[in-house]
């Protein structure tokens, strides 16, 4: 009977995840075609055992799960399983923030963990299938497949909380349901075919809201907060090819989402631990929590020797890409033993992609001895890892910030109520967010939007700027915008994605990938990236290459455990960001605004997630002979970043009221002065005066030693290093700008600004800098430069009239002056004289010309 092969499995599903499920009550029930089970208890240790990650679940229950098979039609009819209330409550596991300097400490789950890792394996449920003639095995895996490809999963009110000091993240998602789809992404009853090796699924979430509150010292939220997201639909498609019918693993795999909008709310109270929130998964991201193997406990030294992404000497380099060990001789300082090291970023990710997309090992237990089966089984063991391609896709996001503010209610005992004033909006349009990926060598992430906007809404700290009865245009409550408008663009974000009608998926062929960092240089050029978004594009590539034959004579020597040459490991780390056209306008209005939202983010620290360690060198490091010396010299991996901005138009309005008085010492370190009056001029001046800067291009390239700690301290070491390893022991700088100007220009009633006189014609600049690593393990050696600078200024020109000089003067006394403006004058007499007589720039002017300058400094 199919009951006999199927049930089995569904029942090891169920019984992984829940507590106390009688299996001979479950499979009566299951026989019957429905099941009905209702207040189950997750086990919490078993989640936190696959998932791998530093969180510990507080409580998880499930309110109702139905389990529907049509045993009559079970080879047209999907199953369909439904979870009714779903609730998960996490947090981090202990020892990880409390206390950054030893990371001894560890929650009572992780002991539970540990105890019970034999039984991170799913139990398989000890029921030997009773062997049919009618059913031959090949029927039966045919079957099964057929059945798993098919199931439908749907949740209705999913609640996922996250609670960390005082914040209380939770997601709440209204349904959400998973089903399989044709070729037209059509609901339909589908399976693997010879001649289409496709499995296509969908899954649509519903009304996805997202809160974040503050709680207070008992763990009660007062009030609660406008919600982060509220009632966002979204929906992902998921695109798995095989090479054939055996394939247990997709050769690839494509999981991209479009959300059509987005819009996302954040007061001045949440702010701060949304920053908290964006920091935690920056961690995680970078492997500075929570990275130790699973089954061991965490070292005490583990911030000393094996955590991934802590580099010392910068705060912003973190090691993301791999882990290598403490003892590092020439080349073996960028060679690894994986079965030596804690699971890094990739690894943990890596590890989810079987258990999302293959089928659970239990199902073996149910499809007969089979010896074919046996044999594909341990051939796909050697097979390589499959493509993944993950995207994401957004047609227009928008994030508001809010001022929140207490008002009572008429009644003395009634409660508080939180009244909240939009101030500040960004708009965005076409955003993309693509990662691909094969195995832990390839990893590619692009990131795009075509085009944004930013604007000033209603009036701030009492000045009442954009209120209604101001009559602003939105010409002016626009103070930034960049790229093109995405109805002129197209749908270009969406190119290759699953929901581009022109990519090969849905049109019957085979995706071709570029894999190789050479061709990708080559095709994902500025230009390509501009020409598809327009407004930002980046590209991040990070590749390990093998190169067989390279450095061999001494691998040998730094590897004594391996028996075969493996070659020189060549690691590169690439990010390339440009920012296409973009006009800023500083004035008073935003200025306020951004410094506000970030006096509000200083208003609550968090502790740390991870230390830097302290910059002491090793006594008992090693001296490498000269073999060792030139085989580290062929090749040292680096990090380089170039960032590129086109087009860039910066304008500094006279500041029409000034609040930086109140504003600036909050984010200087001072405390906030709660007194605050709304006392503030406001003046409107019109034409009102501003400095405009124009720059053609401006260029800047980074970079780093990859592992800058690990390479210090070898370098150092030596009595005489080259100067290729000492240029590696510095991170350099390089800023270029072309065609910079800046003039005067005026602001009208309608908002639009006249031609600016020229004050600096145009010009070119260079700058050139180098940091010494990691500068106390060379303090023996005085000759070593840490830092040096090089300054280049082929030709420089300011001009001014008297009466340009004295507008001038007013703008920076407008912003440098703290409190009222009275002592401004800026007349019409003054404004005419300057933007009117233009066929007399240069009467009772004066000018400064500088002509082929170079500064070199070092220190």
């Amino acid at each position: 009977m199919l009951e006999s092969y199927v049930t089995p499995i569904l029942m090891s599903y169920v019984n992984r995840y829940i507590k106390n499920l009688k299996p001979s009550d479950l499979q009566l029930s299951l026989w019957g075609g429905d099941v009905v089970l209702s207040k189950l208890e997750l086990k919490l240790d078993v989640l936190e055992q696959e998932l791998k990650l530093p969180f510990t679940f507080l409580s998880g229950h499930i309110h109702e799960l139905r389990i529907h098979v049509p045993w009559t039609k079970l080879g047209s009819e999907p199953v369909v399983i439904t979870i009714n209330t779903m609730e998960c409550i996490l947090k981090l596991k202990d020892g990880i923030q409390d206390d950054h300097e030893s990371c001894g400490s560890h929650s009572t789950n992780r002991s539970t963990t540990e105890n019970t890792k034999p039984s991170v394996k799913p139990r398989r449920i000890q029921q030997a299938a009773p062997t049919d003639p009618d059913l031959p095995p090949g029927y039966v895996q045919s079957l099964i497949r057929r059945v798993v490809n098919n199931v439908n999963i749907v949740i209705n009110n999913l609640i996922l909380k996250y609670v960390e000091d005082d914040i209380v993240l939770s997601v709440n998602i209204t349904s959400a349901e998973c089903y399989t789809v044709g070729e037209l992404w059509d609901r339909a009853f589908m399976d693997i075919s010879a001649t289409d090796l496709v499995l296509r699924k969908v899954i649509n979430f519903s009304d996805c809201t997202v809160c974040l509150d503050k709680r207070n010292a008992s763990g009660k939220i007062e009030f609660y907060q406008d919600p982060l997201l509220y009632k966002c639909s979204f929906r992902t498609r998921l695109h798995f090819t095989y090479d054939n019918l055996n394939s247990k693993m997709p050769s690839v795999i494509k999981i991209h989402t479009l959300v059509e909008s987005l819009k996302l709310s954040i007061t001045d109270q949440q702010l701060p631990m949304f920053i908290r929130i964006m920091q935690l998964g920056i961690a995680l991201y970078y492997g500075e929590i929570g990275n130790f193997r699973d089954g061991e406990t965490e070292d005490p030294t583990c911030h000393n020797k094996d955590m991934l992404g802590n580099i010392t000497g910068s705060e912003d380099e973190t090691r993301i890409d791999m882990q290598y060990t403490a003892q590092y001789k020439g080349q073996e300082l960028y060679s690894q033993h994986e079965d030596e090291q804690p699971q890094g970023w990739v690894s943990w990710a890596w590890s989810f992609v079987p258990a999302i997309v293959s089928y659970d090992d239990s199902e073996e237990d149910f499809l007969g001895n089979d010896p074919t089966s046996a044999m594909h089984q341990q051939k796909a063991q050697t097979l390589r890892d499959p493509i993944v391609s993950i995207g994401f896709y957004c047609t227009k996001a928008t994030v508001t910030f809010k001022l929140t503010e207490m008002q009572a209610e008429s009644s003395y005992y009634s409660p508080q109520k939180v009244k909240s004033k939009e101030i500040l909006c960004w708009e965005q349009e076409g955003t993309t967010v693509e990662a691909l990926m094969m195995g832990e060598p390839f990893f590619n992430c692009q990131i795009g939007f075509v085009g944004c906007r930013a604007l000033c809404l209603k009036g701030i700290m009492g000045v009442k700027d954009f209120e209604e009865n101001m009559n602003r245009s939105e010409t002016e409550a626009c103070f930034f915008i960049c790229g093109e408008n995405l109805n002129m663009k197209g749908l270009t974000y969406l190119t290759n994605s699953l929901f581009d009608y022109r990519s090969p998926e849905n049109n019957g062929t085979r995706a071709e990938f570029i894999l190789d960092a050479a061709h990708h240089k080559e095709t994902y050029t500025e230009v390509a990236g501009m020409q598809r978004f327009g407004a930002f594009y980046m590209d991040y590539l990070y590749t390990v290459e093998n190169i067989i034959g390279k450095g061999s004579a001494n691998q040998q020597d730094f590897s004594p455990g391996k028996s075969e040459d493996m070659g020189t490991v060549q690691e590169k780390s690439t990010k390339s960001l440009v920012i296409g056209p973009l006009d800023f306008r500083l004035d008073s209005s935003a200025v306020h605004r951004i410094l506000k939202m970030i006096v509000c983010a200083l208003e609550h620290e968090y502790e740390p997630y991870s230390g830097l360690k302290p910059d002491i060198k090793d006594e008992n490091e090693t001296v490498l002979n000269p073999e060792e010396v030139a085989s580290l010299e062929e090749y040292i991996p680096t990090r380089h970043t170039s960032i590129t901005l086109l087009k860039c138009t910066c304008t500094i309005v006279m500041a029409e009221f000034n609040l930086l008085d109140h504003l600036l010492p909050v984010i200087m370190g001072e405390k906030n002065s709660s007194n605050f009056l709304n006392t503030t001029n406001f003046q409107s001046l019109r034409p009102l005066p501003s400095i405009q800067i124009l720059v053609d291009k401006i260029n800047l390239e980074h970079s780093v030693p990859m592992y800058a700690e690990q390479l210090v301290h070898v370098v150092s070491s030596l009595t005489q290093p080259s100067d290729n390893l000492l240029h590696y022991c510095y991170a350099h700088c390089y800023l270029k700008i072309f065609g910079f100007q800046a003039g005067l220009t005026s602001l009208d009633c309608r908002g639009f600004y006249c031609l600016p006189v020229p004050i600096i014609p145009s010009f070119s600049t260079a700058l050139y800098g180098k940091l010494l690593k990691l500068p106390t393990c060379w303090t023996e050696r005085s000759q070593i430069a840490i830092t040096e600078g090089i300054f280049e200024l082929p030709n420089l020109t300011i001009q001014a009239t008297r009466a340009q000089t004295l507008l001038l003067q007013a703008i920076y006394q407008s912003w440098s002056h703290i409190g009222n403006l009275n002592s401004l004058s800026v007349n019409e007499a003054l404004m005419n004289e300057i933007f009117q007589t233009t066929g007399n720039l240069y009467k009772q002017g004066f000018g400064l010309t500088t002509l082929r300058s170079r500064v070199i400094c070092s220190d």
